[in-house]
Order: structure tokens, then C-alpha cells, then sequence
């Protein structure tokens, strides 16, 4: 005779509840950025939109960075640490390989003995713990799930790079998911393109490093115009596919949060979808910079907190980066 497995039962939908960000202290305009490489403020604003970033100081930890973004997220979801059932953290720039950021983020929280683990998926990390965060709450495997982003992309950056130098930035961000009474975290359209790994990546593997093969501590590289050229008409289509997996059009938008990496890549975004001028588009980048796994989460909780977005708006998130990877789907506003 063959047991018997008893079907999971976890909530009819999930939904995202809570958002929360942690943006470091210090702001460092693209002046400081000219003191390393020979280009102008004129220039890094043209080719990418940003005329600030905010870098961690040595105390501004990914540990605390994402503990501040966590604790804004479930205050704001209006639950308690306790209730927390898992912790997902999307990061790269955690050096420590094991144990995961988040069982130590899970303990200080005060979550008891939730489920944690981190994931390494770049810039699409926010869509993809979001997409895991969804299917614990169906499945029943957690009530609650607490999904950051967070990033100490300065400590990644190499100063005198001009291609990379200006682009990246520091920062946390979160998210509640927990059960809803209806849809409101569409499907997930997400994958790799694996061919196109060297576009972005690290400079050098950590062994060189160590192993003293190299003096030069690692660093982000990327091939810009392949990535901006693969960004734009190909996650156009992603985003596209997004929208009509969740059965909507780009008229039933109110929001699009676009992965914060350049701003001509939103601009041009935003034109190939033919998104109308009522939708309201995330343009975070022009102070934040690119925060890889946090840039989506920071954003939303920017225009949330502006009121350039509101509760119960219908957005649009899609993030790309390292791998190649992506993530996209449709959700409903906290």
C-alpha cells in the first residue's frame, strides 16, 4: 500500500504587506566620483542619470543595513518578529560564505526559529525572493516571509574604472509577504541567459585574490552597451510577458518599478512599452544609484512614501542583471 502524502495548505494568495528601505547616511555626489577618473558630472548624468549614491560607512554593515530596512517592513505590515516563519536576503556583497546573512538577521530580529537562507541572483534577487516568498505563503510553509534586497556594491567598485566607477550605490530594502483573500503578486516570468555571464561580472575569482595571483582586491565589471542593448529590448519583452501573465495591459497600470540601473535603460523602457503617461515610473536611480538587489524595494518605498504612489496601485517590477538573469511580475502595492 502506498502512504498517502497529505496536501499542503497555506493561504488562497499572497500579497505583499509591508515595505521598508535603508539608505546609508553618507551622500557622495559625482564630484567625488571625478577625483579617481577623467570624465564630468555632465557626462555621468548623460549616460546614466545619477548625480548622487549614498556609500556605507564601516559601521553600515549589510547585517545592519538590512536589520533597519526589515524592522521599517514589518512595522509597516503591522505584524510582529515572532510571526515570521522565513527570511530570504538577496545579496552579493555578503563576504562571509557561511553561515547565511540571514539566520544571523533571523536571530537579532527576534524571529525564533524562522526558516533562513540567502540567495545570490543580482539585480533580479528582489523579484526572485519574492517569487519564493509567494509559494512559501500558498504552500503553507510559512505565514509570513520577510524578502530584502541589500547591497554594499562600494565595497565591489573600482574607483578608477570610468565604465563602473559612477554606477553603483549602498542600501537595503524589504518586504512582508503574507496571506491575501485575492490575487495580488502575479506569476513570476523569470530566467537566465548563462551565454552571456562574462557581460557582467567579477573581475577575479576570491582564490586569485587570496592566492595572491592578483593585487587587486575584486571588483564589478560590466559591457555596457551589450547590457544596455540586452536590457532594453529584451526585458521589454520580459515586462511585456509579465502583464499578460497576470492578464492586464499596460492601461491597467498605475506603477512601474524598473531595476534602478541607468536611467536611459528606464527611459527607453518606458518607450518600448508604450507604457501611457498616467503610469507613474520609478526614477530612484538619479539619487541612489545602482543598488543591484535592493533597487526595486528602495524605489517602491520611495513613491510610497512621496505619494507618488498609493496603496492598492497595481505596478509592474522587473529586475535584470549578473548571469543573465531576470524576474518579473505584477503586484499590488502595500
Amino acid at each position: 500500500m502506498t502512504a498517502k502524502i497529505r496536501p499542503a495548505k497555506g493561504a488562497p494568495y499572497a500579497r505583499i504587506l509591508g515595505v521598508g528601505g535603508y539608505r546609508p547616511t553618507r551622500v557622495v555626489p559625482n564630484e567625488e566620483i571625478l577625483k579617481h577618473i577623467d570624465s564630468s558630472d555632465e557626462w555621468i548624468r548623460s549616460r546614466s542619470g545619477i548625480t548622487t549614491r549614498h556609500w556605507a560607512g564601516p559601521e553600515e554593515t549589510v547585517a545592519e543595513m538590512t536589520l533597519a530596512a526589515a524592522g521599517k517592513a514589518i512595522a509597516d505590515a503591522g505584524i510582529t518578529p515572532e510571526q515570521i516563519g522565513a527570511v530570504v536576503i538577496s545579496t552579493v556583497s555578503h563576504f562571509k560564505q557561511t553561515p547565511s546573512i540571514a539566520t544571523e538577521v533571523a536571530h537579532r530580529l527576534g524571529t525564533g526559529k524562522a526558516a533562513a537562507f540567502d540567495i545570490s541572483a543580482a539585480c533580479a534577487g528582489f523579484g526572485y525572493g519574492l517569487t519564493i516568498a509567494k509559494g512559501l505563503v500558498v504552500e503553507g510553509s510559512a505565514q509570513y516571509v520577510l524578502v530584502v534586497g541589500v547591497e554594499r556594491l562600494s565595497d565591489l567598485t573600482d574607483l578608477t574604472d570610468r565604465t563602473t566607477a559612477f554606477l553603483f550605490g549602498d542600501g537595503a530594502g524589504a518586504v512582508v509577504v503574507g496571506p491575501s483573500e485575492e490575487p495580488a503578486i502575479g506569476p513570476t516570468v523569470w530566467g537566465s541567459e548563462g551565454d552571456k555571464a562574462d557581460v557582467i561580472s567579477q573581475t577575479v575569482p576570491w582564490d586569485d585574490y587570496r592566492e595572491g595571483e592578483v593585487e587587486k582586491f575584486p571588483a564589478l565589471r560590466q559591457e555596457g552597451q551589450t547590457v544596455f542593448r540586452w536590457a532594453v529590448f529584451e526585458m521589454a519583452k520580459v515586462a511585456q510577458q509579465a502583464l499578460e501573465a497576470a492578464g492586464l495591459t499596460s492601461d491597467d497600470l498605475d506603477v512601474f518599478i524598473p531595476h534602478q540601473a541607468n536611467m536611459r535603460i528606464i527611459d527607453s523602457m518606458v518607450k518600448t512599452l508604450k507604457l501611457p503617461e498616467h503610469v507613474t515610473v520609478a526614477r530612484d536611480v538619479e539619487t541612489t544609484g545602482n543598488t543591484s538587489a535592493a533597487s526595486i524595494p528602495l524605489a517602491m518605498e520611495r513613491l510610497l512614501a512621496t505619494g507618488q504612489a498609493k496603496s492598492g496601485d497595481t505596478a509592474l517590477v522587473i529586475g535584470f542583471g549578473a548571469g543573465l538573469v531576470y524576474a518579473a511580475t505584477v503586484v499590488t502595492l502595500p
